[in-house]
Protein backbone atom coordinates (compact mmCIF):
# COMPACT_ATOMS: atom_id res chain seq x y z
CA UNK A 1 0.00 0.00 0.00
CA UNK A 2 0.76 3.33 -0.56
CA UNK A 3 0.00 6.97 0.66
CA UNK A 4 -0.32 10.34 -1.10
CA UNK A 5 2.11 12.80 0.75
CA UNK A 6 -0.46 15.35 0.85
CA UNK A 7 -2.84 13.30 3.43
CA UNK A 8 -5.94 13.53 1.81
CA UNK A 9 -8.72 12.44 4.52
CA UNK A 10 -11.43 11.57 1.18
CA UNK A 11 -10.98 9.77 -1.76
CA UNK A 12 -13.34 12.83 -3.31
CA UNK A 13 -10.77 15.37 -1.88
CA UNK A 14 -7.76 13.09 -3.89
CA UNK A 15 -9.55 13.12 -6.93
CA UNK A 16 -10.54 16.44 -7.16
CA UNK A 17 -6.87 17.58 -6.48
CA UNK A 18 -5.66 15.22 -9.65
CA UNK A 19 -8.80 16.97 -11.51
CA UNK A 20 -7.28 20.66 -11.04
CA UNK A 21 -4.00 19.47 -12.32
CA UNK A 22 -2.32 19.33 -8.87
CA UNK A 23 1.18 17.83 -8.30
CA UNK A 24 0.08 14.66 -6.27
CA UNK A 25 3.07 12.60 -4.92
CA UNK A 26 3.15 9.05 -3.45
CA UNK A 27 5.29 7.13 -1.03
CA UNK A 28 5.59 3.51 0.16
CA UNK A 29 6.38 3.49 3.94
CA UNK A 30 8.63 0.23 5.07
CA UNK A 31 10.76 -2.15 3.44
CA UNK A 32 9.29 -1.56 -0.03
CA UNK A 33 9.80 2.19 -0.35
CA UNK A 34 10.02 5.25 -0.41
CA UNK A 35 9.77 5.60 -3.74
CA UNK A 36 7.09 4.36 -6.48
CA UNK A 37 7.01 2.75 -9.51
CA UNK A 38 5.74 4.08 -12.83
CA UNK A 39 2.26 2.14 -13.67
CA UNK A 40 -0.58 1.06 -10.88
CA UNK A 41 -0.21 1.34 -7.48
CA UNK A 42 -2.98 0.08 -4.15
CA UNK A 43 -3.48 3.91 -2.04
CA UNK A 44 -5.49 4.53 1.00
CA UNK A 45 -5.58 6.97 3.32
CA UNK A 46 -5.46 8.97 5.34
CA UNK A 47 -1.94 8.42 7.22
CA UNK A 48 -1.87 6.44 10.02
CA UNK A 49 -2.83 6.71 13.15
CA UNK A 50 -6.08 7.54 11.58
CA UNK A 51 -8.10 4.97 10.47
CA UNK A 52 -8.13 4.55 6.70
CA UNK A 53 -11.65 5.24 5.50
CA UNK A 54 -10.71 5.42 1.32
CA UNK A 55 -8.60 3.08 -0.94
CA UNK A 56 -8.09 3.71 -4.62
CA UNK A 57 -6.00 2.46 -7.60
CA UNK A 58 -3.51 4.99 -8.70
CA UNK A 59 -1.67 5.73 -11.75
CA UNK A 60 1.91 6.88 -11.51
CA UNK A 61 4.09 8.10 -13.57
CA UNK A 62 7.33 10.04 -12.97
CA UNK A 63 6.57 9.50 -9.52
CA UNK A 64 3.31 11.39 -9.63
CA UNK A 65 0.21 10.66 -9.82
CA UNK A 66 -1.94 11.12 -12.93
CA UNK A 67 -5.04 9.34 -12.55
CA UNK A 68 -6.85 7.38 -9.50
CA UNK A 69 -9.63 4.79 -10.16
Amino acid sequence: MAYTVENFKTKKSLMEAIALGKEVRVFQPGPFGPEVGNGACSLEGPHSPAPHSWYAIGIVQDGKLVGVK
